[in-house]
């Protein structure tokens, strides 16, 4: 997702946005571990949305916790508004959780709105402290004022094990008042994220069939979803956890995703922030054995021109479709979802999905397309792709001008009102061109057609799914979000935790299909802090948001660049064309890329991966 130029802009937007956050103090070191327990993935904030009441909070006074006109909450109605009087004033928030032990990673986040009555552009007059037992992870302030909310995480896996208070204080001074609203506190825990050899991933080769039909605008579509999948690890399967990612942009008490009427399965608890369902299998699944879940499902697409939103008549759907989550030898991976980059990490699988819509709505997809009439006045459209990692469409009534590239692939630019027809030319012509140029670096384009969705109010710049992409009319994003179908699509990755394995490689990808060298890569390089690595997860990059594009794009495909230049031209092109054939429809790892780059050379590449901070 988001292209580097674009990325730039939207980084600099969260960082006026963000606040200035404090330099973390060292937090306590984890004990040395024990036989090791069982990670069972939790979110362990109760009434984080304050939708239930009070309890179990404790706060300084009855309104705090408050739905009073006024402040507005992220999701739902009620939210936690500490001080806004605007005379000496301290609000306090706070609530005992158990973090569990056994569990790799805890992360903690909250979403955050802060308006102020000071105008100093200088002077920290109110702050808010955010603190989990006696170590503070970030103080805000009225210098960091913002128009909607922001969402800030925070890495707290050195509690495990351990009863804390996570806890709130927003002191004012004597004058103009600065309110401090808070909202959707959660803090998840999940497995760890070393994975091991590809053949241990599971459950393996799932296959999704999906039926639905939408309302006339296309913002509401309801229908059945079927999976199959196998169980490939050695370890018997006793439940499988869907992904209902979309759930992020709603609440749990009105999610967008809903999943009713489960067969093949019973469901259980709803878990990170609701976009994770686990579901038991009727018997343990053996290796090699096979089972299908079944469900209804209901979409509703929220306003916003986003990955998952509408922009007026056009519709985004993209991570609409449960997906199943990964197990492997550090167990299920139940990230949680982020804004500033990618969560998903999923196995290839084969989709056939059929919508049913206005005929007045256009609907670019996923894989192949077939339109038939359906009933009076409406059409199907009947998409089918193998070996993808999601499915994602668009519905609305767009402008289309279709090409084939000079290798075959055939292309479709989709545009929405306002792009005009020579900027849709140019963006087909770079299409082509895109598609070539990787294709012929890393190996041909497997997936058929190529969508292209073109809106220029995209916040994000561009996103990329299998076949399927959104972008502004700009040649770099096009050509990096194309350039995602090879590095993401075709070579996976655990983007949560490992997003420079994508969007390093697709920067880098890019650069070369548009003729740059990265000769001045390094221009201006400062690293934040000892902590700040190019392979860093994204559980860092959320709590270090303005630093994500720099360093992952930047510094990321800088040291790509390095690695030609080390190993030479024709043996880095040797590497990633071979790494990309023996990882086709696999999962990349950084020791597996460490691996195929040392064997192409006999420089000893220690100093290389420790000097350009790339761990793993």
């Amino acid at each position: 997702m988001r292209s580097t130029p674009h990325r730039s802009v939207a980084a600099r937007l969260l960082a006026v946005a963000a606040l200035a956050v404090v330099s973390l103090p060292a937090l306590p070191a984890a004990a040395a571990p024990s036989a090791a327990a069982a990670c069972t993935p939790a979110q362990v904030v109760a009434n984080g949305g304050f939708e239930s009441g009070t309890s179990p909070w404790s706060q300084s006074s009855t309104s705090v916790i408050t739905s009073r006109s006024g402040q507005s909450a992220h999701g739902g109605s009620s939210f936690a508004w500490l001080d806004g009087v605007g005379s000496t004033h301290t609000d306090t928030l706070s609530q005992s959780v158990t973090v569990p032990s056994g569990c790799d990673k805890a992360t903690l986040s909250f979403w955050l709105h802060i308006d102020t009555a000071e105008t100093t552009s200088s002077t920290a007059y109110d702050k808010l402290t955010a603190k989990i037992g006696s170590t503070t992870l970030a103080t805000y302030s009225n210098l960091d004022k913002n128009t909607g909310y922001v969402q800030k995480s925070f890495d707290v896996s050195a509690f495990a094990g351990q009863t804390v208070n996570v806890a709130f204080t927003g002191t004012e001074d004597s004058s103009l008042q600065t309110s401090f609203v808070l909202d959707d506190i959660a803090l998840d825990t999940s497995a760890g994220t070393t994975p091991p050899a590809d053949s241990t991933r599971t459950p393996a080769s799932p296959s999704y069939t999906v039926s639905l039909s939408s309302n006339s605008s296309g913002t509401v579509w309801t229908g059945h979803e079927s999976a199959t999948f196998t169980n490939a690890s050695s370890t018997a399967l006793g439940e499988v956890y869907l992904r209902l990612w979309d759930n992020y942009h709603g609440t749990c008490s009105a999610m967008p995703i809903t999943v009713t009427n489960l067969t093949g399965g019973t469901a259980g608890a709803l878990s990170v922030g609701c976009t994770a369902l686990q579901i038991s299998l009727p018997a343990p699944l053996a290796q090699g054995q096979s089972a299908t879940i079944g469900f209804d499902l209901g979409i509703t697409v929220p306003s916003g021109a986003d990955r998952f939103g509408h922009d007026g008549a056009f519709n985004n759907i993209g991570n609409a479709l449960p997906v199943l989550a990964v197990k492997d030898g550090a167990g299920w991976h139940l990230d949680p979802y982020t804004n500033n980059g990618e969560s998903f990490y999923s196995l290839a699988a084969d989709f056939k999905v059929t919508l049913d819509h206005p005929s007045s709505l256009l609907v670019p997809a996923t894989g192949t397309s077939v339109d038939t009439p359906g009933s009076s006045g409406r059409t199907v459209t009947t998409a089918t792709a193998s070996k993808v990692r999601d499915f994602a469409w668009a519905a609305g009534p767009f402008s289309k001008i279709s090409g084939t590239s000079a290798a075959g692939t055939a292309i479709n630019v989709y545009s929405v009102s306002g792009i005009s027809s020579s900027d849709a030319q140019s963006m087909l012509s770079t299409a082509k061109t895109a598609v070539d140029a990787h294709a012929a670096r890393f190996g041909a384009y497997p997936y058929g057609e190529l969508d292209a969705v073109i809106d220029n109010n995209y916040w994000f710049g561009g996103m990329e799914y299998p076949g399927f992409v959104l972008d502004l009319v700009s040649t770099t994003a096009l050509t990096h979000e194309i350039g995602h179908q090879w590095w993401y699509g075709i070579v996976g990755d655990d983007e949560y935790n490992s997003p420079w394995l994508d969007e390093a490689f697709t920067d880098y990808a890019t650069d070369l299909a548009l003729g740059k060298t990265g000769s001045n890569c390094w221009n201006s390089v400062s690293w934040a802090s000892s902590a700040e690595k190019i392979t860093n997860s994204m559980a860092y990059w959320d709590a270090h948001s303005s630093r994500y594009s720099t360093v992952v794009y930047g510094y990321g495909k800088c040291a790509l660049h390095d690695l030609r230049r080390l190993i030479g031209d024709t043996a880095m092109t040797k590497v990633l064309k071979d790494y990309a054939s023996s990882h086709w429809y696999g999962v990349s790892t950084t020791a597996e890329f460490k691996a195929a780059a040392q064997s192409a050379t006999s420089t000893d590449l220690t100093s290389f991966w420790s000097t350009h901070r790339i761990d793993g």
